[in-house]
């Protein structure tokens, strides 16, 4: 195992290694705070989850319209000052957040943060399309991949265990590593933005953020971030409504829960590598198909099973589809942008986790409360059977675009 750890180790450039490690220790804080959000705002506001889900999905609404920001920003500053920026401003909203003393506090400073913390989120994509050549792409989002799942593994359990003494300490510790991290990112990373042609230098900022309507009118890809969305949709309901289905249908204890979610963590360490291998080469849509299959499978499942071991199952079932429709989206939409505007094409491929993290939590919300829950993925089902026709269809039209194939010598 660490000879192949050190082969993987040697094929890619040390500028790529900075950014997982700076991007891993980001990750640790994040998850820090963010499993913990909703049972800190229920607690010491005494508010119930809808309020709590009204200001997440104000987060999540308003980190997209900052990440809109950071995509022009990245191509026209570059991609160092917009991550910067976001890893100080996120530090300070921690602080923010962590003393507070009113509620109605939290929405005007949840719009704050949302705008303001994510304007760095579409230059991490775009630096590593910039330091990666295409034919390594899926495999470098893929290893950025197994760095967060292991994040998820480390920042909650010291979450959790400074969570049940102070809040406060855990939303200080996540302003503190936001510190660090901005400091080695400064100290080791070099900008890495590709020399653009002059007309590219002199256009205007207010002429970069109309130049979206490339993005915005590029067919194939809206077709590829409505699938995406599709899939998106169903997957959100894994880290809120699940729990509470399994919860108040099967009385499945927050602590089991948990456990489920540390099962598809450890998936992603074990066989994120592996996958990869097995993927590279292969026509990328319809990998995006299968993965939006796994996921139909998984979902699907938790409408008819009912033994804990099935739930497990089922969340590995949905892990497979993860790791490939995760690092395989972020290779096919940095491949879709042209050089000059990646950082805007990331921007709006992030709709693909922002609409449903809006949107979704409340949508099943309805159907858990007013429906037979089961419903809930009976339906998850059949948007992504629908997402990966969608893929397919893609595949048909443009798969064999030399950018799309998935060919190693692309």
């Amino acid at each position: 195992m660490s000879g192949f750890l050190k082969k993987v180790y040697r094929e890619f450039p040390r500028q790529f290694w900075t950014v997982v490690l700076v991007s891993f220790i980001d990750k640790v804080g994040g998850t820090l705070v963010f499993p913990f959000f909703a049972l800190y705002v229920t607690r010491k506001f005494n508010v119930g989850m809808t309020q709590a889900g009204i200001v997440l999905g104000i987060i999540s609404f308003s980190s997209f319209v900052g990440g809109i920001i950071g995509g022009a920003l990245t191509d026209r500053l570059g991609r160092r000052k917009p991550i910067l920026f976001g890893l100080v401003f996120s530090a300070l909203s921690s602080l923010t957040l962590g003393f507070a003393n009113n509620f109605e506090m939290l929405y005007p400073l949840a719009v704050l943060i949302g705008l303001l913390s994510d304007v760095g989120g579409p230059a991490h994509g775009a630096m590593i399309a910039d330091i990666l050549p295409e034919r390594q792409r899926q495999d470098g989002f893929g290893i950025l991949r197994v760095a967060g799942n292991i994040a998820w593994i480390i920042g909650p359990t010291i979450g959790g265990f400074v969570a049940s003494r102070s809040f406060l300490a855990v939303f200080i510790m996540d302003a503190v590593v936001s510190c660090i991290v901005a400091l080695l990112f400064y100290l080791l990373m070099p900008e890495t933005r590709p020399q653009a042609g002059t007309e590219h230098h002199e256009a205007s900022l207010l002429a970069t953020f109309r130049n979206y309507h490339v993005a915005l009118r590029d067919a194939p890809y809206l077709g590829f971030l409505s699938a995406g969305m599709l899939a998106g949709l169903v997957y959100i309901q894994m880290y809120n409504s699940l729990s509470v289905f399994l919860r108040n249908v099967h009385g499945v204890p927050p602590q089991r829960y948990g456990l489920l979610l540390s099962v598809s963590a450890v998936t992603v360490i074990l066989f994120q590598f592996r996958m990869l291998r097995v993927m590279k080469g292969q026509p990328r849509f319809l990998l995006m198909a299968a993965g939006a299959l796994f996921y139909m499978i998984g979902f699907g499942m938790f409408g008819f099973v009912s033994a804990y071991w099935l739930f497990a199952a089922a969340v590995v079932i949905i892990t497979v589809g993860e790791m490939i429709f995760f690092p395989i989206g972020q290779a096919l939409a940095s491949s879709f942008a042209p050089a000059q505007m990646r950082g805007r094409y990331m921007a709006v491929y992030e709709l693909t986790g922002k609409f449903p993290a809006t949107f979704g939590p409340a949508a099943a919300g309805v159907i858990i409360d007013n429906f037979n829950p089961a419903w809930l993925w009976h339906i998850g089902a059949i948007l992504c059977a629908v997402s990966a026709m969608g893929f397919y269809m893609l595949q048909i039209a443009i798969g064999g675009d030399a950018r799309f194939s998935g060919s190693p010598t692309a």
